[in-house]
């Protein structure tokens, strides 16, 4: 194994995640569709990385993945035709055997979907066997998987896209947060481990000379776990973990799978980093300490929340509160529902402002998720003991307004680091809030002004796009469709909100609206 510079690995990176994804093509002839095939991609780098690994001089003994020989990747690559898709079946089927750890979590309930034994031998042979998935001192393998990841998650018709958040939001956010090698670090809705393996990133980078072999070899398991609720989602999950470094492949996994609002945290954190998924409504109510109930539905009794609604962002919200330890600290995207809606939205609005220091607030665009008609926004908050005589833990809440005027598509004009990095300088990230600066986007609310807000309402606007006086900054006309179908959908989703929160049936799916082509 030899060592490549960054530049070349950046462009072999690329190249692997191109050659992937057009062979993609060729399986959908096949009737896979996207997410099957970053699924069956999973499966056959696992193998790969792991045969690579076991032959590794410079890897660490102790941090080797291990395969029984019998069901390895040379076990795999000796074979052709059936026998080659009679082995790889019994290879899912036999991996799968150890439910609790990572190998179980990648390959449970796993099934062989290519059905075309020359098209798996292709795969096999040309695509994966012929590279070097491990380049000494880089990332090669987790960033072309991350890459690959990323490509599916343009696939809006499958929903793939509703479990990746824009990696430029993601570091954007741990920029911000400064995971520091202490940290106990959680996503209760991790999808593809996007928010995980950033804020492991970021430590790596920032901390690494300071950490003792011990540390390091710890780093990644057990102080930094995920949950998912879909099976093959973990899956890719997982994958991606261990790709980048982050736990063992028969050590105990450090993604759960399951219905996180099910039970009160069994963990506490100190830093939450997430992207609860988007929808309003879930067929779960969770009964608050109030008692109520808004439907017949199944109930989860969660004595830690305060408010009981059917509202998943909400429970989210109220879950990612009782994850927090004490002086711990949360980076969530929350849709804008979240900060205007009555009802039990007030009743935990007011909990975040009184118990917790809601400190600052994100608001962000639209066109930057890969499921439509979102608006959403990050809520930065801090958990805090009681104050004596019962002042709140929120003294300012600080908005950035990211929306008014910003213009972004997936594909055309995607989001990228640079475009945050206002925010977060105005953020200052180390240093007092007491610091900060108010500027045309970015503005301090006190307490009391937000607690005499009608409903303690906090969608708080003050700005007003440029492109509404200025004729000459008209935007494209794709644009301003695509803009408008964003506002629609969005209004459909607060519409429904409302209805629900009146007793009323108003279901938005979120994949009524079909994306644009050029998005």
């Amino acid at each position: 194994m030899t060592f490549v510079p960054p530049a070349q690995v950046h462009a072999q990176t690329n190249s692997l995640v191109a050659k992937l994804w057009n062979y993609c093509n060729v399986l959908r002839d096949n009737g896979l569709s996207t997410i099957e095939y970053v699924e069956q991609l999973s499966y056959l780098l696992f193998l790969k990385v792991a045969d690579e690994n076991a032959s590794d001089p410079f890897t660490e003994q102790d941090a080797k993945i291990v395969v029984p020989v019998e069901y390895d990747w040379q076990s795999l690559v000796q074979l052709k035709g059936i026998e080659l898709e009679v082995h790889y079946r019994k290879i899912l089927s036999e991996l799968a055997r150890n439910p609790g750890t990572t190998l179980g979590t990648i390959f449970t309930k796993a099934q062989n979907r290519i059905t075309e034994p020359a098209l798996l031998e292709k795969l096999v042979v040309d695509l994966i066997g012929r590279e070097d998935w491990t380049i000494q001192g880089t990332d090669l393998k987790g960033d072309a998987y991350e890459g690959l990841l990323a490509k599916g998650a343009e696939d809006t018709k499958t929903g793939a896209g509703q479990y990746f958040t824009p990696r430029a939001l993601i570091d954007a956010m741990v920029d911000v947060m400064r995971p520091q090698p202490d940290d106990t670090i959680t996503d209760p809705a991790c999808g593809t481990g996007g928010f995980l393996i950033a804020a492991h990133h970021y430590i790596r980078t920032h901390h690494m000379r300071d950490l003792s072999r011990e540390q390091r070899l710890t780093l990644g398991t057990g102080k930094i776990w995920g949950n998912e609720l879909v099976t093959g989602t973990a899956r890719l999950a997982a994958m991606n973990m261990l790709l980048h470094g982050i736990g063992d492949a028969d050590g105990a996994s450090l993604i759960t799978v399951g219905d996180a609002l099910a039970d009160a945290p069994k963990r506490h954190a100190s830093l939450v980093l997430a992207n609860p998924p988007f929808g309003k409504k879930s067929a779960i109510t969770v009964v608050g300490t109030d008692g109520k109930a808004e439907r017949d539905d199944i109930s989860y009794d969660r004595g830690d929340f305060r408010a009981t609604t059917t509202n998943k962002q909400l429970n989210f919200l109220q879950h990612i509160m009782s994850l927090l330890a004490m002086d711990g600290r949360a980076a969530v995207v929350l849709p804008d529902n979240v900060l205007f809606e009555g009802g039990a939205g007030e009743k935990i609005r007011r909990r975040l402002l009184d118990e917790f220091d809601l400190h600052t607030i994100l608001r962000l665009p639209t066109g930057i998720f890969y499921a439509g008609g979102v608006k959403a926004n990050v809520l930065f908050f801090e958990k805090r003991p009681p104050r004596s005589g019962g002042v709140p833990n929120t003294s300012k809440l600080w908005v950035y307004d990211f929306r008014t005027g910003q213009h972004f598509t997936l594909k055309q004009h995607p989001l990228r680091r640079a475009d945050l990095e206002e925010f977060v300088a105005a953020y200052l990230p180390g240093k007092p809030r007491s610091e900060r600066v108010e500027s045309e986007r970015f503005k301090c609310f006190d307490y009391d002004d937000l607690i005499a807000r009608d409903k303690v309402n906090l969608d708080i606007t003050w700005m007003k796009d440029p492109a509404l006086d200025d004729v000459d900054s008209l935007l494209p006309p794709e644009v301003i469709a695509r803009e408008i179908v964003e506002d629609l959908t969005a209004a459909l989703r607060e519409f429904a909100a409302i209805a629900d929160a009146l007793g009323g049936e108003a279901d938005v799916d979120a994949n009524m609206v079909e994306p644009m082509e050029g998005d």
